[in-house]
């Protein structure tokens, strides 16, 4: 366990202790910023290495898979009700894949960097940081797609597009906050990938991503207590409700809906801060178990 932490005071004290620790690890973090870069740099040119189209893959891969499923949505779980289904489906697969790439590549990046950690020192937060951002601006260029596809179908912009920012801001803030809880999982237990790699499956169909909430029940009845299906998807899956707010934005053309974006955000707060003091308290033994 991390030195810094070990040794704290309890009561308000120690609440105080653990503040300026927190802030003295963010201060190094800032320190490090050049290092986050280049580390982004290399995630980025590693990813493209030896590819003929280079990053132009991040643009046709949400191409390829809006194309599949805008052949095979109509034998599953298609709204027949939904215009520029195109538009409704990237609007949601993009988030999703932003999402899904970080947590698989981020639970890994302290495990893939071990040799970096063993020979220098540097605050190992640093390289989850890191994947996300790399992640992050694949996204940002994938969006360039989405919205060469929304002026080509008529769809008009958004009055309300200035929330997009934060609202990728908020889903990247509750990615970091798993991956930060994962990536540590995956220095003690090897097997946290693999287990990963199955829930995303199964994270992924539990999402509205290519079909909407609408489809599903309002009401199901379970041992004579009736649930409200739709509300329950939002409350119970925060990946649900960023994935309803980007549609929002870019396919309906309104204001999210305030209950969802606070909710959200509060989620994706607690999820960052809780992960991130889980990691930089048993980041002082990564060296020893890698």
């Amino acid at each position: 366990m991390n030195r810094e932490f070990a040794h704290l005071p309890a009561g308000s004290a120690g609440a105080a202790s653990f503040v300026h620790l927190i802030g003295k690890r963010i201060a190094l973090l800032v320190h490090y910023r050049f290092l986050i870069y280049n580390l982004i740099v290399r995630d980025l040119k590693t990813r493209y290495r030896n590819s003929v189209l280079g990053f132009l893959w991040s643009l046709l891969n949400p191409l390829g898979m809006m194309l599949v499923f805008t052949i095979i949505s109509p034998l599953l779980f298609r709204d027949q009700t939904i215009v520029n289904y195109p538009v409704f489906l990237l609007s949601g697969i993009l988030p999703w894949n932003f999402f899904s790439a970080s947590i698989m590549t981020g639970t890994n990046s302290v495990v893939a960097s071990s040799h970096l950690i063993k020979k220098v020192y540097f605050p190992p937060e640093v390289l989850p940081i890191a994947t996300i951002l790399a992640n992050l601006i694949n996204f940002l260029l994938a969006l360039l797609v989405l919205f060469a596809l929304i002026i080509i179908s008529g769809v008009p912009l958004s009055p309300w597009l200035w929330l997009l920012p934060i609202v990728i801001l908020i889903q990247t803030t509750f990615a970091l906050g798993i991956v930060f809880f994962l990536s540590t999982l995956q220095v003690y237990y090897r097997d946290t990938l693999l287990i990963m790699d199955v829930v995303m499956l199964a994270w992924f169909f539990l999402t509205p991503v290519f079909y909407s909430a609408s489809i599903l029940p309002t009401t199901y009845e379970v041992l004579g207590v009736t649930l409200n299906v739709q509300r329950l998807m939002y409350i119970l899956n925060p990946m649900a409700s960023l994935i309803n707010m980007h549609r929002d934005i870019l396919y309906w053309g309104y204001r999210t809906d305030p209950d969802f974006f606070w909710r959200t955000l509060l989620t994706a707060l607690t999820v960052l801060g809780t992960g991130y003091v889980f990691f930089v308290k048993r980041s002082g033994e990564f060296g020893e178990e890698l």
